[in-house]
């Protein structure tokens, strides 16, 4: 897996890229984690998943995680552009009731 990111206009956008599963769950954790409290004064944070060719449970876990840290410095957080594959268990996970897709 790939990590990515720009912050535009406040904005800040991670771009995952690869695949995200319980082996690259722990380096991908870890990275994410860096760049969120490196830019922990971003209005909101965007996770782009149009370049992320699969995703399981681990995944969720791991996007599902990053929601709860921003949620307590009151960060919005949103889901763009996933892939049609990492959409669908996304859809199924109902993780977009936490983190909507934009």
């Amino acid at each position: 897996m790939d990590i990515k990111y720009s912050v535009t206009k406040g904005n800040l956008y991670i771009y995952l890229s690869g695949e995200l599963d319980e082996f690259s769950a722990r380096i991908g954790k870890d990275r994410l984690d860096g760049i969120i409290d490196g830019n922990i004064n971003a209005q909101n944070v965007v996770f782009n998943l149009s370049k992320l060719t699969f995703m399981d449970s681990t995944g969720i876990g791991i996007l599902l995680g990053r929601y709860r840290k921003l949620k307590k410095t009151g960060t919005p957080s949103f889901i763009q552009s996933p892939s049609v594959s990492v959409n669908k268990v996304l859809q199924i996970s109902g993780l977009y009731k936490v983190m909507p897709k934009i």
